[in-house]
C-alpha cells in the first residue's frame, strides 16, 4: 500500500486487495433482525465526515480551488472547458502530485478563458456527497468537462499514458480539439493548421495587427501551445502550418522546424530569431512586441483568500498508547465516506464488506456502542438473502435511522495519534494502519472470536480480508496496487496468526522506508523503521555491527501495544451527541444496570464478540412487513433509496419517522379495505342461504 502509508508516521505495515479463498463456509444464520431496521435502511441518506483540509489555496495557487457548491455551477453551460482533479487530502499519491498540478495550473494560467484547471477535495464532508455524484472511486482521479453543456455530466475520464505535466498539457489541446464548432469555447482560437494557399492570402493582406505563422511538424503541439498562450492578449494573431510542402518553406526561408514566420502590421514580413525554438522563447517574444498588450478578460473572480481558514488544534498524546478516537474517526471515515463511492454493492463488491464487516464485528477492541453497532451492520448483511444493495441502506444502519438502543458511531474525525502537523497529512491511512494491526493482534490473541464465521481455522482470513477490502474500496489505487504486489510476493507464508501479525508489521515497514522523503511524509512524524529504540528497546539488536530486529520481542510488543487495555478513551466522541437521539444514551444505562458490578471490562469485552446467536434473541417484526423491505431492498434504484427519511416525530411520547406514519395509515388502509371486502363477501352468502331454504307459504 504505498501512498496510503503516505500519511502514516511512526506505525508499521499495511492494507490489501482480495484474494481468494479467503472464507472457506459461510457463517450461521444470524438471528432475524428487527424487519424496520431493514426496511428503513432502503431509504437514503447524505455521508457525513469532518476534517477538511486542503492542498490547493484559492487566491495562491493558479488551480481553481471547488467545492460542493461551485462545481456545478462552474461546469454547466461554461464558456470555458474544465479540467477538474478529484482528490482527497490523505491521499499520499495526492500530495505528492500537488506540486506538478499546481505547476501545470501556472503553466497554463493564459488558457483560462478556454479551459481551465480546478481541484476539489473529496475528504471535505462538505464535498462527499458531490464526488459520489460524480462517481469518483479512486483518487485522484481526472475528469474533463466540455463547455457549454447543459446536462449533468460526470464529465470524461483523463485518457493520458501518464500524468507528467507536459502530457496532461498535450490532452487538453486534445480535448479542446475535440469540441464541436458550435461547443468550442469562444476565446479558443482556431488550432487546427491552415493550409499553404492560406499563408499566402495572410501575407498579400495588410492588417492593423501582427500575424504570427508557426511552423511545424504533425506530431507538435508547439504550435497550439504558443496560440493558446497568446489568447489573453490582444494586437496579434498566431496560427500553425505544417512543414509538409518543403518547396513553400524554402521560399519563405524556413529551413527547419519549429519555426515562426511573422508579418507585420506594415506588410513587412520575415522568420523571428529567438535563442532555442521552443514554446516558451517564442510565447516570450510574441508578448513583448510594440503593440501587443493584454486585455482585460472577464473571467470569474477568484477569492483573495482562504474562507473559513480552519485552525488546526493540537492534541497532546502519549505515543506508546492507542486512542479509540482514532479508530472510530476512521470506521467513520471508512464506512460513510470511502464506501459512499458505490451506490449499490454486487457480488465480489458484497462478499468483500460481508467478510470485512464480520472480522470488524468479532474483532473491534473500541467501546461497547460501537461494537454492537459493527454487530448490527454485520448480522444484518448475513442476514439479507439478496444479491445487490444499496449503499444507502448500509448508510441508514450505520447512522442509526432506526434508533436501536445502544449502538453508536461518532459522525466527525478526530484524530490524536494519527494527527498531523498539518491537516492533509497522517490521518485517515495511519487511522487505517492502526486498525488493521489491532485486527491481527486481536485474532492471535482471542481466537476463539472467529468461531462460527469459517474464519477460525484460517491463519490469513484477516489479511486476506483486509487484502480484498484495499483492493475493492480503498481510494488510492496505485497504493492497493502496490500493496497487492507485496501480497502476492509473500502473504501465503503465513501459516500462524503470530505469524500475520509479524508479516503485516514487516509490509509497513517497507512502505515507511519506500515513502521516508516523499512529499506525503510528515516532517514532524518522519517515516521510520517501527517500533523505534524509545517505545521497544528489546526489539533492537547488532549482529556483526549490522542493526537487526529481534522477532520475539517485536511480536510480545505488538501484542502489547495493539491490545484493547492499551486504548484510550481520550478525546473520544461523547456518545450522548449522538445525531440520531438518546436511544444510545438509554441503552447504555440499561447495559450497566444489568450488568454484574464485578464483571470486568475484559469480560463484558468477551461477551461482545461472541457469535450473534448467542447473544440473545432480538425483537422480530411481522414476515409481511420483512418481506416488503426485501422488495424494496432488491430495487437498488428504486424511488426510495436516493430520498432522505423524514426527521422524527413525537407521538404520544414515542418517536415515529415519517416512514413509520406511512405504514401506519397503508396498514390501516389495507384494513379497511379487508373488512370491506369480508362484510360484502359474507352479506352475499347470507343472501343467497336465504333464498336457498325460502319455503313459500301455502
Amino acid at each position: 500500500m504505498a501512498a496510503a502509508g503516505a500519511a502514516v508516521a511512526r506505525s508499521p505495515g499495511v492494507g490489501a486487495r482480495p484474494a481468494p479463498g479467503a472464507r472457506r463456509s459461510p457463517p450461521p444464520r444470524a438471528a432475524r433482525l428487527p424487519r424496520l431496521l431493514v426496511l428503513l435502511a432502503a431509504a437514503a441518506a447524505g455521508p457525513g465526515a469532518g476534517g477538511a483540509a486542503r492542498l490547493y489555496r484559492a487566491g495562491e495557487d493558479a488551480v481553481w480551488v471547488l467545492d460542493s457548491g461551485s462545481v456545478r455551477g462552474a461546469t454547466a453551460n461554461s464558456s470555458a472547458a474544465w479540467l477538474v482533479q478529484f482528490y482527497s487530502s490523505w491521499c499520499g499519491h495526492c500530495i505528492g502530485y500537488a506540486p506538478t498540478w499546481r505547476a501545470l495550473a501556472g503553466d497554463v494560467r493564459d488558457w483560462a478563458s478556454a479551459i481551465r484547471v480546478a481541484a476539489l477535495d473529496c475528504m471535505e464532508e462538505k464535498n462527499q456527497a458531490v464526488c459520489h455524484d460524480y462517481d469518483i472511486h479512486f483518487y485522484p482521479t481526472f475528469r474533463y468537462f466540455k463547455a457549454f453543456t447543459k446536462e449533468f455530466t460526470t464529465g470524461e475520464n483523463f485518457k493520458g499514458p501518464d500524468r507528467e505535466l507536459r502530457t496532461v498539457r498535450q490532452t487538453m489541446i486534445d480535448f479542446l480539439q475535440n469540441h464541436t464548432e458550435g461547443s468550442r469555447p469562444p476565446a479558443c482560437p482556431p488550432l487546427d493548421p491552415i493550409q499553404p494557399s492560406d499563408v499566402l492570402s495572410l501575407l498579400d493582406n495588410h492588417g492593423s495587427h501582427y500575424v504570427a505563422i508557426v511552423f511545424e511538424s504533425n506530431s507538435s503541439y508547439l504550435g497550439r501551445e504558443v496560440i493558446l498562450d497568446l489568447i489573453p492578449y490582444e494586437g496579434i494573431v498566431v496560427v500553425r502550418a505544417l512543414d509538409g510542402d518543403k518547396a513553400f518553406l524554402e521560399k519563405l526561408g524556413v529551413s527547419s522546424v519549429p519555426a515562426c514566420y511573422l508579418i507585420y502590421p506594415n506588410g513587412s514580413h520575415g522568420l523571428i530569431n529567438v535563442v532555442k525554438p521552443l514554446r516558451a522563447f517564442f510565447s516570450s517574444y510574441l508578448k513583448s512586441l510594440p503593440d501587443v498588450r493584454k486585455k482585460s478578460l472577464s473571467l470569474p473572480e477568484k477569492p483573495n483568500k482562504e474562507e473559513n481558514s480552519e485552525v488546526v488544534v493540537w492534541r497532546e498524546f502519549d505515543k506508546s498508547k492507542l486512542y479509540t478516537a482514532d479508530l472510530e474517526s476512521g470506521l467513520h471515515y471508512l464506512l460513510r465516506v470511502e464506501l459512499a463511492a458505490h451506490k449499490s454493492l454486487a457480488g465480489a463488491e458484497l462478499k468483500t464488506l460481508k467478510d470485512f464487516v464480520t472480522v470488524l464485528a468479532k474483532l473491534f477492541p473500541g467501546r461497547p456502542s460501537v461494537r454492537k453497532l459493527l454487530e448490527t451492520l454485520q448480522e444484518w448483511l448475513a442476514s439479507l438473502p439478496l444479491d445487490r444493495i444499496p449503499y444507502n441502506a448500509v448508510l441508514d444502519l450505520v447512522n442509526n435511522k432506526m434508533r436501536i438502543s445502544g449502538i453508536f458511531l461518532t459522525n466527525h474525525i478526530k484524530w490524536v495519534g494519527c494527527q498531523g502537523s498539518r491537516s492533509e497529512l497522517r490521518g485517515y491511512p495511519c487511522s487505517l494502519w492502526k486498525l488493521f494491526h489491532t485486527l491481527t493482534v486481536e485474532a492471535s490473541t482471542h481466537p476463539d472470536a472467529l468461531v462460527g464465521t469459517g474464519f477460525e481455522d484460517d491463519p490469513q482470513a484477516v489479511l486476506q480480508t483486509m487484502r480484498r477490502y484495499i483492493h475493492t474500496f480503498f481510494g488510492c489505487k496505485e497504493c492497493g496496487e502496490h500493496f497487492e504486489e507485496m501480497a502476492k510476493e509473500s502473504m501465503d507464508s503465513v501459516k500462524t496468526p503470530d505469524q500475520a501479525i509479524l508479516w503485516l508489521w514487516k509490509k509497513h515497514n517497507v512502505v515507511n522506508g519506500r515513502l521516508a522523503g516523499h512529499l506525503s511524509e510528515d516532517p514532524r512524524f518522519p517515516k521510520l523503521q517501527w517500533p523505534t529504540p524509545d517505545l521497544c528497546p528489546a526489539c533492537h539488536e547488532e549482529i556483526k555491527g549490522l542493526a537487526s530486529w529481534d522477532e520475539g520481542h517485536v511480536l510480545r510488543f505488538l501484542k502489547q501495544h495493539y491490545t484493547r487495555d492499551n486504548l484510550l478513551d481520550t478525546y473520544s466522541a461523547d456518545q450522548g451527541d449522538s445525531g440520531e437521539g438518546g436511544a444510545l444514551a438509554r441503552g447504555e444505562e440499561e447495559e450497566k444496570r444489568l450488568a454484574p458490578p464485578e464483571m470486568s471490562r475484559g469480560e463484558r469485552d468477551a461477551q461482545s464478540v461472541r457469535p450473534p446467536s448467542v447473544l440473545g434473541p432480538r425483537p422480530a417484526l411481522p414476515d409481511s412487513l420483512h418481506h416488503s423491505l426485501d422488495v424494496k431492498l432488491q430495487d437498488p434504484d428504486g424511488p426510495g433509496v436516493h430520498k432522505e427519511v423524514g426527521g422524527a416525530a413525537p407521538f404520544l411520547g414515542v418517536d415515529f419517522s415519517s416512514l413509520d406514519m406511512s405504514l401506519c395509515v397503508v396498514l390501516y388502509v389495507a384494513s379497511s379495505l379487508f373488512l370491506m371486502v369480508m362484510y360484502f363477501f359474507f352479506r352475499v352468502r347470507s343472501r343467497r342461504w336465504k333464498v336457498k331454504h325460502h319455503h313459500p307459504a301455502v
